[in-house]
């Protein structure tokens, strides 16, 4: 599979990591063009190369991992994405800890939002109540697997991501539609930040 990633920060880049080593072909792109992800594509090594956010996002699979205030930016001019699945690990801080600020969205939950402004895509709500060190991490431990909470309104489109992540070591746990589970797993949700494995 081919995964794109817009955004190149501590969550797309411990992504990436784990798909190159399961042998994923990864395009990392961020706001500040391929140039200054060269480094990081050469220590990924072959598989991973940098390139826009328009490459990364014709991707058979697509991360995003921007900042809330990003978002807009980092999603405008995005080709229609033709029911290709897109990982939303995004969480709505408008401004991030000690001074907290959580956007305000009315009824949608973070991930509806997001779902508005990728037209044809088929959004899965995933990895955003992990810390970068856990995703980064082996998800497999002596006690058990990271669990990895994901929601979404499409069954095909969380299989898919379901088998990815699962291939990587973690315990996929599906809460439901964007609605519903992302109304969990978002900011002030009882899933946020919630950390436990899974015995097998």
């Amino acid at each position: 599979m081919k995964i794109g990633t817009i955004g190149s920060g501590t969550v797309a880049q411990a992504i990436a990591r784990h798909a190159v080593a399961h042998g994923h072909q990864v395009v990392l792109s961020n706001s500040r063009g391929p140039a200054s992800l060269a480094g990081l594509a050469d220590e990924l090594g072959p598989l991973a190369h940098a390139g826009t956010p328009e490459e990364a996002a014709a991707a058979d699979l697509v991360l995003l991992a921007v900042g809330w205030p990003r978002i807009p930016d980092a999603t405008a001019g995005l080709p229609h994405f033709g029911g290709r699945v897109v990982i939303d690990a995004t969480n709505q801080f408008v401004s991030p800890p000690p001074h907290t600020k959580i956007a305000d969205l009315g009824d949608l939950t973070g991930s509806e939002h997001v779902a508005s402004l990728l037209p044809g895509a088929r959004v899965v709500k995933a990895f955003n109540t992990l810390y970068g060190q856990y995703i980064a991490a082996d998800p497999r431990h002596p006690e058990g697997r990271q669990v990895l909470f994901l929601a979404g309104d499409d069954a095909d489109a969380k299989t898919t991501v379901k088998d990815l992540t699962a291939a990587f070591g973690f315990a996929p746990v599906d809460v439901g539609s964007l609605r519903e589970g992302g109304r969990l797993m978002q900011l002030g949700g009882p899933l946020s930040g919630l950390h436990v494995l899974k015995q097998d």
